[in-house]
Parts: structure tokens; sequence; C-alpha cells
């Protein structure tokens, strides 16, 4: 049976070489966020809000057109990693 992961870290690599961490419950919502958000503005300097999951009062906007790519990357609770 295969594993089903916690959530997904999605990072965004933003031009200037930064890079943001947001996470996502499932694949769902974040496919969600890029197609509805991201890929729709994707040639756009207007900010658009990324969701950050439990930080109250705290949230995130970027251009669109100034991220370079995206690793999408499956978190698994019940994995040893997280105890490293």
């Amino acid at each position: 049976m295969p594993r089903t992961p916690s959530e997904f870290a999605v990072h965004l690599f933003l031009e200037g070489g930064h890079r943001e961490e947001v996470r996502f419950p499932t694949i769902q919502d974040f496919q969600k966020w890029y197609s509805n958000e991201l890929a729709a503005k994707a040639d756009s300097n207007d900010f658009i809000s990324v969701p950050i999951k439990n930080i109250q009062g705290e949230y995130m906007v970027v251009r669109p057109s100034k991220v370079f790519a995206i690793r999408v990357e499956p978190v698994f609770t019940s994995s040893v990693d997280r105890f490293a």
C-alpha cells in the first residue's frame, strides 16, 4: 500500500536567488492555487497572495513573473527525517 503524504512543501524559486517554502494540505489545494493564481497571471507584475499555512497574521505576496521554478515535495509525518 503506498504511503499518503501528510502535506506538500512547495518551494518557490524567485528572481534574485530568493527561495520560499509554503505548505499545502493536499496536492489538489496546490494545483488549484497554481492554476487559479500563479499560472493564470504568469506574466503579471501585480502581486498575488501565497497561502501560508498555520501562521496567523502573516502573509506573503509575490509577483508571478518573478517565479522561476517550483518544486513540490511530499511530506510524510511518519518519516524518520522529521527527527533529524
